[in-house]
C-alpha cells in the first residue's frame, strides 16, 4: 500500500466523527511529507477548522502513517 491508499484509508476512519457534525474531509494531495485535505461541509467555514485539523486529522495521521509530518487544509481548489 502506498502512502496516498494509507492516508486514505486513515481518513476513512476520521471521516463518520466529521459527518456526525455535518462535516467531512477530503484527500487532496501528498508532497514532501506534508498532507494537503479540504475539509468540507459544516467544517468548511467552521471557526474550529484549524483545531480540527491540528488536533484531530494532523494528530491520527501523524500518528498512523509516519511518512505524514503536517497536515494542512485547502481553502480554495
Amino acid at each position: 500500500m502506498n502512502v496516498e491508499e494509507k492516508i486514505k484509508e486513515v481518513l476513512n476512519k476520521i471521516r463518520p466523527y466529521l459527518n456526525h457534525d455535518g462535516g467531512d474531509v477530503n484527500f487532496v494531495s501528498f508532497k514532501d511529507g506534508v498532507c494537503y485535505v479540504k475539509l468540507q461541509g459544516a467544517c468548511a467555514g467552521c471557526m474550529f477548522a484549524d483545531v480540527t485539523i491540528n488536533n484531530t486529522v494532523e494528530e491520527i495521521l501523524t500518528a498512523e502513517v509516519p511518512e505524514v509530518i503536517k497536515v494542512e487544509n485547502v481553502e480554495e481548489l
